[in-house]
C-alpha cells in the first residue's frame, strides 16, 4: 500500500506531466480550478489517470466535491486503501 506523502507525489508528478503544471505552485491547498486553470475536462482526465495508476475504478461521484490537492490526494488514499 502506498502512503499519503507517495500518493501525493504521485499526483503532483500527473498533474507537472499531464497538465504542465507548475511544480512549485502544487501545494496541498492548491485550488485546481481557479489557481491551476484546469477545467471539467481536465478533470475528468485526471480521474482517468488515477485509475490507470491504481488499477481500480474511481467514483465520478466522489470526485465531484474535488478543489484541491488534499482533497484529491484524500480521495485516491481512500480509493486505495479501502
Amino acid at each position: 500500500m502506498a502512503t499519503e506523502a507517495e500518493i501525493e507525489q504521485k499526483i503532483k508528478d500527473i498533474l507537472a506531466t499531464d497538465f504542465e503544471c507548475d511544480p512549485e505552485r502544487l501545494t496541498p491547498d492548491v485550488n485546481l480550478f481557479t489557481d491551476l486553470d484546469l477545467d471539467s475536462i481536465d478533470a475528468v482526465d485526471l480521474v482517468v489517470r488515477l485509475q490507470q495508476e491504481t488499477g481500480k475504478k474511481v467514483d465520478p461521484e466522489s470526485f465531484r466535491k474535488i478543489r484541491t490537492l488534499r482533497d484529491v490526494t484524500a480521495a485516491v488514499v481512500r480509493l486505495v486503501n479501502g
